[in-house]
């Protein structure tokens, strides 16, 4: 497609770089005002999410490094500014910054569920706009198709800068991806206002872009990793192991708190003499 917006002497301006910071200033603007909604503070909001986004940049590049040999055996290309693989790995920056989100909402007084709600419609638009930028880059590629429907061709400079198969038609996993986290984030942002108790549209998300995650990786022909050996054994990538965790753990809770808010808005109604309590109120009292 179009690694490059342009070019002046040696300096480059990347299309996957452009595009990836406008999905993180994007999705920090959406976390903020959904959380506002929420009665949340903006400037806490803002301050959560600059943080996360590093420790997502750090847990990206780690399980990069965990999955892929030729990055164990030169950690320096992990700094890299033009071979675009070296952006990480979505999942390690995702649980880096689950780990970090658990230990400063506590820090910044935050109610979790309520804050998470905040920041996972975000995810799914910032996801959504950086798959455009893998697209433009080439990296993330698909398996070969013979669909002319559905196949796309890559230049030669896209296969000089990622390594993509140039001249042969591919499935576009990354626009797969990118629609997908699109559909999630609509739903999601109409579901804000109508969920029946916080944590409903985190663990939804998890949820579904677990789904959706291992279902594109089934299409994906980029080098996967392998991470010790497990991958191998299985048959399965890295990124679907990590979405049998994510999208379970994600239903279960989801299960849980919809029954425990569920009875909790029971035995509010009977306390009231039948009159009053709701899902809702009831599960973030």
């Amino acid at each position: 497609m179009y690694p490059e917006l342009f070019r002046i002497g040696e300096f480059t301006l990347h299309t996957y770089g452009v595009l990836l910071a406008t999905a993180f200033m994007l999705a920090l603007v959406v976390a903020a005002r959904l959380a506002a909604r929420d009665g949340l503070p903006r400037e806490r909001i803002y301050d959560l999410g600059l943080w996360l986004l590093l420790a997502a940049i750090i847990g990206s590049k780690l399980l990069l490094l965990a999955v892929e040999s030729e990055y164990r055996a030169d950690p320096l290309k992990l700094l890299s500014l033009d071979f675009l693989r070296s952006g990480g790995v979505f999942y390690g920056g995702f649980l880096a910054a689950v780990a970090v989100a658990f230990v400063l909402v506590r820090r910044f007084k935050l109610p979790w569920w309520k804050t998470a709600d905040a920041f996972a419609p975000a995810i799914a638009l910032g996801q959504a706009v950086g798959r455009q930028g893998c697209f433009a880059a080439g990296c993330c590629w698909g398996k070969p198709t013979s669909s002319s429907l559905l196949g796309v061709q890559f230049t030669e400079r896209g296969r000089e800068v990622t390594g993509v198969p140039a001249g042969v038609d591919l499935h576009p996993t990354q626009l797969y991806e990118s629609f997908a986290a699109l559909a999630i984030f609509l739903l999601l942002v109409w579901l804000h206002r109508r969920k029946k108790f916080d944590g409903q549209i985190v663990l939804l998300y998890g949820a579904l872009y677990g789904a959706v995650r291992f279902t594109v990786e089934f299409f994906r022909d980029d080098p996967r990793g392998d991470l010790f050996g497990i991958t191998s054994a299985t048959g399965l990538s890295t990124s679907q192991l990590i979405s049998i965790v994510v999208g379970a753990a994600s239903v279960t809770l989801l299960v849980l708190r919809w029954r425990r808010a569920a009875a909790a808005a029971t035995s509010g109604a009977r306390r009231g003499g039948g009159g009053g309590g709701t899902v809702e109120t009831a599960a973030r009292a």
